[in-house]
């Protein structure tokens, strides 16, 4: 297994914005990717500006795949909400469990 590891750092108050431009139409896109498991995005919680999305794919070709035909495009969507051009990782999965993570809200 392969990750993308995105770092965001959005304009000061446009994180929220961010979180749902990723759910609502960079999520779609990469469900369509060939080879494409999940996606974790994280908020931070000390540094309010802070984004890092993880995309887990079946192998680093896939993910390769993604970012030639469609990482611009994603891009483009985020950066009037960004301070900076996302930096982006990439690494081997070593270790992993799985599970199934409900997304919860504080009521």
């Amino acid at each position: 297994m392969f990750t993308r590891l995105v770092e965001i750092n959005t304009k000061f108050g446009k994180t929220k914005d961010v979180a749902v431009i990723i759910q609502e139409k960079v999520l779609p896109i990469l469900k369509k990717q060939p080879g494409f498991l999940d996606e974790i995005v994280l908020v931070s919680t000390a540094e309010t500006s802070r984004i890092v999305a993880m995309s887990f794919w079946k192998n680093p070709e896939d993910a390769e795949l993604y970012r030639t035909e469609h990482y611009l495009k994603v891009e483009e969507l985020l950066r009037p909400l960004l301070e900076t051009t996302p930096k982006v990782f990439t690494f081997e999965v070593d270790t992993f469990t799985t599970h199934k993570i409900a997304l919860g809200k504080a009521a």
